[in-house]
């Protein structure tokens, strides 16, 4: 098992950045997956960017260039770099662990962009 604890979001108007912050329970590199999803309301819960163990990253094609998913192995946290946000950016953003077939999440934490 793993405990996520998801924090940085905030309200930012469009154009801004911020940077979310995941620390898990246990070493991240026995993670096969860890990852930033969002859910927006009325919408369903789609993944943002992940990162596997061996490094490899994933984004999302709304986010290519301009958000970046990294880690620090030393403190077993998964960061995540957002840039130039938009609007349609606002969700709830959720940190995500994989251990084979177990998934867990953080509690969410809210990003708000305005116009």
């Amino acid at each position: 098992q793993v405990q996520l604890v998801d924090t940085g979001g905030g309200l930012v108007q469009a154009g801004g950045s911020l940077r979310l912050s995941c620390a898990a329970s246990r070493n991240i590199l026995s993670l096969n997956a860890m990852g930033w999803y969002r859910q927006a309301p009325g919408k369903q819960r789609e993944l943002v960017a992940a990162v596997i163990t061996g490094g490899n990253t994933n984004y999302a094609d709304s986010v290519k260039g301009r958000f970046t998913i990294s880690r620090d192995n030393a403190k077993n946290t998964v960061y995540l770099q957002m840039n130039s946000l938009k609007p349609e950016d606002t969700a709830v953003y959720y940190c995500n662990a994989q251990i084979f077939l177990n998934v867990y999440w953080g509690q969410g934490t809210q990003v708000t962009v305005s116009s």
